[in-house]
């Protein structure tokens, strides 16, 4: 697991937001436990049926990818692809 990834995911918001992706509209929800070892993503093209789902685990100091039905390829250009929304409300 690349370093520019971890920086790009911990630039996404916790919680649940609005933005783009590849000219369409998404919606994401980024939770993160309190100890740091585990991120999960789960976002939605709205008005589609696309998705993109991963877990990220820090196992012995280690972080492991693994993505939910979804290319590990796709995963990783979606963390470094997504654009939040500026006003999200």
């Amino acid at each position: 697991m690349s370093e520019q990834f971890l920086t790009a995911l911990a630039k996404l918001p916790t919680g649940y937001s609005r933005g783009s992706y590849c000219g369409g509209s998404w919606g994401v929800t980024v939770e993160r436990s309190g100890d740091g070892r585990r991120a999960k993503l789960y976002g939605e093209a709205l008005g589609s049926d696309d998705h993109v789902s991963f877990n990220l685990y820090c196992v012995a100091g280690e972080p492991r990818l693994k993505p939910c039905e979804t290319p590990a390829a796709k995963v990783i250009d979606f963390v470094f692809g997504f654009e939040p929304a500026l006003n999200d409300g």
